[in-house]
């Protein structure tokens, strides 16, 4: 194969790796020393807010405990306020001093566990967030911080076998964009947040070699960066081509670049919708990405009432699916690497529902009629593999023995999680059992 340039023209002739289509959901990790004060307002998503409330707003009161370095910042903002009444003038240093301490506590087999339980395919582990902090015992220490941003423990190395042991691909999760130890901090709206990316030498440098050392130790599948890169675009597509060349089989997001992508003059193998950003492009494969909460990074104020529900989840991922995307969902644990029980157990929901339904969502791509109503009104989406079986995934459980669904595709019928066909008239199918109690059930229709 002929090596890759770092043209736009070059990398797009590139296809998307096919582990990568058809893995659909994967697990987010982010675990940083702000899962030690562990605090962000319960506020709506930031999108919500940025359109009700304007972006200032949105930024002063962020719902990203993973951001209290910077809302710390922020004059007049919930966190300065919680901080000042419990912390008083403690610095953000002794957080991270204090995190490395306690994730020595960490147990990875219980998130190999849970990785097993979860159904998900792949894993896209934390590695550096806006702190600076850096979470594997990296040979390029942060030039302003020292050794002491540096865990002693190969967080990063672990948790990668870990989900490789559970049959997961590994991504890494990269912040090229910000490091609030190079360009201050308090940035309060989204054009200060992609303008504050340091473009120095000094910090392009840096950022590369951590990037090419994690390639190096831990041949990631995936890289997931974030708020963009020193030097845009063009120097985000020479990093990518040597990335390729490295690991044909690697994907790239588009948060090297956001705009440069939307635009069309930056390389990125998919697009990275958030909460409810309702980023989308024509006919370009995405990956919504959110936390189980209204926070990546662990907030010890969240409780069942701020979780997203497994129903809501589950029914986030089919629609995903359906639409042609990926779902990466979130898990912060706590310091000390513990990853909070509710959170558990929506992973688990969602987990035991691919085990009985997971033909519907894995390896498979949308059906060329991607939606349908049942006459009860329940939304149907529809999805197909490669040997063009067709899957209905009737959102929502029956109260009927009976369903019926106009257009449904034809050809003989079962119920996923069931041995026998079921019997059809036309469009209407008779259930096994009635009610269905599941969230969520799929019927394969072969053709």
């Amino acid at each position: 194969m002929k090596p890759f340039e770092g043209t736009f023209e070059s990398l797009q002739t590139r296809e998307l790796p096919q582990w990568f289509e058809d893995a659909k959901f994967g697990i987010f990790i982010h675990w940083y020393p702000a899962s030690v004060p562990a605090y962000a307002p319960l506020s709506e998503d930031l999108f919500e807010q940025t359109t009700k409330y304007g972006e200032e707003t949105a930024f002063r009161e962020s719902p990203y405990a993973e951001w209290y370095v910077n809302s710390l910042a922020i004059e007049g903002s919930s966190v300065q306020k919680h901080h000042a009444e419990v912390y008083g003038d403690k610095p953000y240093d002794e957080f991270v001093t204090e995190f490395f301490t306690e994730s020595q506590q960490w147990d990875p087999s219980a998130w190999q566990e849970l990785f097993q339980a979860s159904g998900a395919k792949y894993c896209v582990m934390g590695t550096r967030h806006i702190d600076g902090a850096i979470m594997w015992p990296t040979s390029v220490h942060n030039p302003i911080k020292g050794p002491a941003y540096t865990s002693p423990r190969d967080l990063v190395g672990e948790a990668c076998e870990a989900a490789r042991n559970a049959g997961m691909r590994i991504g890494l999760y990269y912040c090229g964009g910000l490091d609030v130890t190079f360009q201050g901090l308090g940035y309060n709206g989204w054009l200060s947040m992609f303008l504050a990316t340091p473009q120095t030498d000094e910090y392009a440098e840096y950022a590369t070699a951590h990037y090419r050392e994690l390639i190096q130790r831990y041949s990631p599948d995936l890289l997931w960066n974030d708020v963009g890169w020193p030097g845009g675009g063009a120097a985000a597509m020479q990093f990518m081509a040597e990335y390729f060349n490295h690991n044909p089989d690697g994907v790239v997001n588009d948060r090297f670049d956001m705009i440069g992508v939307a635009t069309g003059t930056t390389h990125a193998d998919y697009i990275t919708p958030e909460y409810s950003s309702g980023l989308t492009l024509p006919d370009k494969k995405f990956e919504v990405c959110r936390g189980i909460g209204r926070s990546f990074g662990y907030n010890a104020l969240d409780d069942d009432s701020t979780y997203a529900s497994s129903e809501e989840l589950i029914q986030l991922l089919i629609n995903a699916v359906a639409d042609g995307g990926n779902l990466l969902l979130n898990i912060g644990p706590t310091a000390n690497g513990e990853v909070p029980e509710l959170q558990q157990q929506r992973i688990r929901d969602i987990g035991a529902w691919l085990n009985i339904y997971g033909a519907a969502i894995f390896n498979t791509c949308p059906h060329s009629v991607s939606s349908l109503t049942s006459s009860d009104g329940r939304t149907v989406r529809l999805t197909q593999d490669r040997n063009g079986i067709v899957y209905a995934i009737i959102i929502g459980n029956s109260p009927h023995a009976s369903i019926t669904i106009e257009g449904l595709p034809q050809g003989d019928i079962m119920l996923l999680g069931h041995t026998r066909p079921l019997v059809r008239d036309g469009n209407t199918v008779s259930l096994p059992l009635a009610p269905r109690a599941d969230i969520a059930f799929a019927l394969r229709i072969a053709q």
